[in-house]
């Protein structure tokens, strides 16, 4: 297959698979997050943003520097949705054997966990670097 043609099937491809067209389709969509309300920001619920504080302060302790903190937050962020979604799986699974929809549920619950636990991932590497950092920094002086 030649470089022009490998081109045009890959934006032809591109064109068939950019999420849904009709606005009922956009809608359907939309509403897959607030079935379960995965798609709400931990720290707009105060219960869960406590968690948040609670789990940061585990990871970095209570004397760590600001910046430090706020890339401990961005790890118990990312952990508490991971605890979201994996609560919000549980009586799907009970349902399976029963219900025909839940399978396809969570299926659905599955993307929001791979991207939870990606960015918990990242903040983690994020945190480990900022480390490093300052340690290279100490000893520098």
């Amino acid at each position: 297959m030649s470089e022009t043609a490998r081109a045009r099937a890959s934006r032809r491809n591109g064109r068939k698979s950019t999420g849904p067209k009709t606005r009922a389709g956009k809608q359907r969509a939309a509403g897959h997050a607030r079935t379960h309300g995965l798609n709400l920001p931990v720290l707009h619920d105060p219960a869960l943003s406590h968690q948040v504080e609670v789990l940061a302060s585990k990871f970095v302790g209570t004397d760590a520097d600001s910046r430090r903190y706020e890339l401990a937050c961005r790890i118990a962020e990312a952990q508490v949705d991971v605890m979201r979604v994996r609560q919000a799986r549980l009586p799907l699974l009970e349902q399976v054997e029963t219900d025909s929809d839940a399978l396809a549920q969570l299926v659905r619950l599955d993307r929001y966990e791979r991207r939870a636990l990606s960015r918990r991932k990242s903040a983690i590497r994020t945190l480990v670097e900022a480390a490093k950092a300052k340690a290279r920094a100490v000893l520098a002086n």
